[in-house]
């Protein structure tokens, strides 16, 4: 059964109950007053007569009644009284005209009446009824005063209320039924807009979200919430493997054209030598050389993918940390930049290009650090005309060390520095590489190194205006 009829049918079993509990409670309630009452009325009747009757009952005969008698029977709320004598035979009594000689209650059970003013009920001599009875013994002479009342009144009022409340509450519960079932319809409407919701997310479409169907505060308002919530990682966890997926792809497609690249320069270089076409030494000479070049590229090629893999999965395991300064690496690449093109200016100032190098204290990986320094260092060299003015600058900037390369060649666009940290990123595929070493790892290795040491490396850059590579790190806690 589905949700909404289950709840229906609880819904209507515990109004079914709680009315029959109602109506249980009610008409018992109602008996006991009924019988309290007869009971009030009989017993006081019964106290009266046996005070006032010294002489004992005369006798006007059973069957003596007028209007007036009839009357006055009603409204003691007595139609039937009956003295006794010692022996339990009825000496006297009064009878209203309106009752049936066979509807009384039998003698014999009239003389069984405790005479405490205990009511009793007695069973009509034709069983059509009962009747509630009441005895008490008289003060003038040996007897005793019974006093009885059919309860027929008592009982139609009380099977009135019954069938009226049954007849009420069958009702009562079909309007509350109909009620419940839109009720419930329009309660449970949300559900549904999650279940529409979720079988199109099911179907693809990633983007759905479930409208606000509740307040926030409503359990269907957080539900909702947490289900967007939910989605949206969701979506964000397929997007980003898709856009791993992506970055694989390429990844494999870099690699492979890497490493085709010398692989065919050497295995063309050994297909020639045994096809003897390499018959002079000089001829052997230089195929030797071109094979060592690839070689050392395919080395320095492995053994950066190697260094990115370990950084991907444990950087910080590949640092041996030791307190030093910053200043140290910007001299040292000052010196590097001279010695690989003495023609260029380069200038060692503080960070920003603003007055003289400051101290910069890190607790990091020299020889890493080093590694980080060195392409970007070589980044500036490779990308920038002979000649062209580089600043290499090192200080402390909002508690962080700073080490900045900037050279004033012709920058970068918004595209290439977005994308000049990717992994075999080049700006210029077409470009010599210098050594045949140049596989675009460089600046991927030096921001994972400097994130590694919770640094990073950034880049400022514009056409026209030159670049400038900035890594920040982290100042030690003491310094």
């Amino acid at each position: 059964m589905s949700l909404r009829v289950r709840l229906l049918l609880i819904t209507t079993a515990l109004l079914v109950a709680g009315l029959g509990l109602i109506g249980t409670v009610v008409s018992d309630r109602l008996e006991h007053y009924q019988l309290d009452r007869l009971d009030t009325q009989l017993g006081s009747l019964t106290k009266l007569i046996s005070n006032v009757s010294p002489g004992g009952p005369r006798r006007p005969g059973p069957t003596a009644g007028t209007d007036v008698l009839d009357t006055a029977l009603d409204l003691i709320g007595a139609p039937y009284l009956v003295y006794l004598d010692t022996d339990g035979a009825i000496v006297g009594g009064l009878l209203s005209s309106r009752l049936d000689r066979a509807s009384l209650p039998p003698e014999a059970r009239l003389r069984a009446v405790p005479t405490d003013g205990t009511g009793v009920f007695l069973p009509a001599a034709d069983g059509s009824e009962r009747w509630r009875v009441v005895a008490a013994r008289t003060a003038g002479w040996n007897g005793t005063v019974v006093a009885a009342a059919p309860m027929a009144e008592a009982d139609a009022t009380v099977a009135q209320l019954r069938t009226t409340s049954l007849a009420g509450g069958a009702v009562l519960l079909v309007v509350l039924t109909a009620l419940g079932w839109v009720a419930l319809g329009r309660g449970l409407r949300p559900l549904r807009r999650i279940e529409h919701t979720a079988a199109a997310i099911a179907g693809g479409d990633l983007t759905r979200r479930v409208p606000g169907l509740a307040a926030p505060t409503t359990e269907i308002g957080r539900l909702a919430g947490s289900l967007n919530t939910m989605l949206g990682q969701l979506e964000r966890a397929f997007a980003d493997r898709a856009e791993s997926e992506a970055r694989m792809r390429a990844f494999v497609s870099d690699v492979s054209h890497e490493l085709r690249t010398p692989l065919f320069v050497i295995k063309g270089s050994t297909d020639l030598h045994r096809m003897g076409a390499l018959a002079e030494p000089a001829d052997v000479d230089e195929a030797m050389r071109r094979i060592d070049r690839e070689a050392t590229r395919l080395t320095r090629l492995t053994e950066d993918l190697l260094l990115l893999a370990q950084l991907d999965d444990a950087p910080e395991g590949q640092l041996d940390r030791a307190p030093m300064d910053l200043r140290t690496l910007a001299t040292d690449a000052r010196h590097d930049l001279h010695a690989l093109d003495p023609s260029r200016p380069v200038e060692l100032t503080g960070p920003g290009g603003a007055g003289a190098p400051g101290p910069a204290p890190v607790d990091a990986d020299e020889s890493r650090l080093r590694q980080v320094v060195a392409n970007l260092v070589g980044n500036a060299v490779a990308h920038t005309p002979p000649g062209t003015a580089v600043r290499v600058g090192v200080g402390t900037v909002d508690g962080r060390a700073v080490l900045e390369v900037a050279d004033r060649g012709p920058g970068m666009t918004a595209e290439q520095a977005e994308r000049v940290f990717d992994r075999f990123y080049r700006t210029d595929r077409a470009r010599t590489r210098a050594g045949g070493a140049n596989a675009g790892l460089g600046l991927a290795i030096a921001r994972s190194l400097a994130r590694a040491h919770g640094g990073d490396v950034e880049l400022e850059t514009a056409v026209g205006e030159g670049a400038c590579f900035r890594l920040t790190l982290p100042r030690p806690a003491s310094g």
